[in-house]
């Protein structure tokens, strides 16, 4: 008699596969929509619990993930209207764009300054993007 093991092991993975579908497919419909600058493809938003959930869902599949936070008291909270401009290692703006809480940018793999501006205050990061692979910066500002 043969062993019901690998039968039961594939139609585990089957229905997980479909829940991970499912799954995704009611995400991507909550995503804002996609946008292109040059060479760059990008989303942004996140105002709303569906809308930030989705781009969280996401975020793993962009090279770049960026998140605007504000630390207040008694909680920190997501910011908008936050403007962000990416520069690649030539010093060639690669993005300039006004976003948030999150947005997520597919970029050529690379050395950038990213530079966001909330109301005048400026926070500057260097990240480098692998050819593969995910980076998420948060940027903080205190009130």
């Amino acid at each position: 008699m043969k062993s019901k093991t690998p039968m039961i092991a594939a139609a585990i993975a089957a229905s997980s596969l479909a829940l991970s579908v499912n799954a995704f497919g009611a995400s991507a419909s909550h995503l804002p929509p996609m946008h292109r600058q040059g060479e760059v493809s990008y989303l942004s938003g996140g105002i709303g619990l569906s809308e930030s959930d989705a781009i969280r869902h996401v975020a793993k599949a962009y090279p770049l993930e960026l998140e605007f936070v504000l630390k207040a008291k008694p909680k920190a909270e997501y910011l908008a209207n936050v403007k962000v401009q990416i520069k690649n290692a030539r010093d060639k703006t690669m993005l300039k764009t006004t976003t948030g809480p999150f947005l997520l940018a597919k970029l050529p793999a690379g050395k950038y300054t990213i530079s966001a501006n909330r109301h005048g205050k400026v926070i500057h990061r260097e990240v480098e993007i692998a050819a593969s692979g995910h980076r998420r910066v948060v940027f903080e500002w205190t009130s």
